[in-house]
């Protein structure tokens, strides 16, 4: 089976005055359809571009980035927004809701962006926050909405268009540890449901939800486990007082 990302010694450098910053240095990598990964590294280690490039935010210096098949080098910003809003989910550590929006309203963004009918987008913003658990809370606004229940909006926007895959940044920083387990058991469910899913994080306890967990340091991949499919991961940690 074709791999829907692939990196071929993609580098990444961003010049700082008269500085060159290698941020990724010729990396090698594929993530096949329904996997599950973890992106570990410490600050500076390149994960945070990795994840942009990998959503299509930013473009290698070097080498080529393949989603899907499609070389994304050689799409222009019309074509990449296109490719975004149809294949990539987004989910951030700050939820990135609209305030002045309902939930129901925040996850019908993106359809809005691709000019889906109002009847469609309501029927899948719907059934995308039923699969999130709250169906109950579709005309609250964010600001009446718990952080747990803020980033299952933010979940149920990523996966309103059933993207190929969905891409989360450290999604759990702004949660506590009850809620955290809580919304890392919904990725898990949605990764079983065939959903490829890529968290990008510095917690070892987050890792330990996937099957694959990927190390960078200095800009290149320092370890890549795979765990293979059913392996007993473990919640972090409740934190005690």
């Amino acid at each position: 089976m074709n791999p829907i990302v692939r990196f071929e010694r993609v580098s990444k450098v961003y010049e700082m005055g008269e500085v060159e910053v290698h941020a990724l240095r010729g990396i090698e990598f594929e993530v096949h359809r329904g996997e599950m990964v973890a992106i570990m590294g410490a600050s500076g280690s390149g994960k945070s571009t990795m994840l942009n490039i990998l959503g299509t935010l930013d473009r290698p210096t070097s080498g080529h980035y393949f989603l899907d098949g499609e070389p994304v080098e050689e799409l222009d910003e019309y074509e990449l927004a296109s490719l975004r809003n149809r294949k990539i989910g987004f989910v951030f550590q700050s939820f990135n809701l609209l305030p002045r929006d309902t939930a129901l309203e925040n996850v019908e963004l993106p359809m809005v962006y691709a000019a889906e009918s109002a009847t469609a987008r309501r029927r899948r913003a719907l059934k995308a926050l039923e699969r999130v658990g709250l169906a109950d809370r579709v005309d609250h606004l964010p600001n009446q909405l718990s952080g747990g229940q803020q980033q299952r909006v933010s979940i149920a926007r990523a996966i309103v268009n059933e993207p190929l895959m969905l891409l989360a940044d450290e999604p759990t920083g702004a949660l506590d540890s009850t809620t955290t387990k809580q919304v890392m058991e919904l990725f898990v469910e949605l990764h079983k449901k065939g959903l490829t899913v890529i968290v990008v994080t510095h917690d070892p306890g987050i890792a330990e939800y996937a099957e694959r967990v990927v190390r960078f340091q200095d800009g290149r991949i320092l370890s890549d486990e795979r765990r293979g499919a059913g392996h007993p991961f473990r919640a972090p940690r409740e934190h005690t007082s």
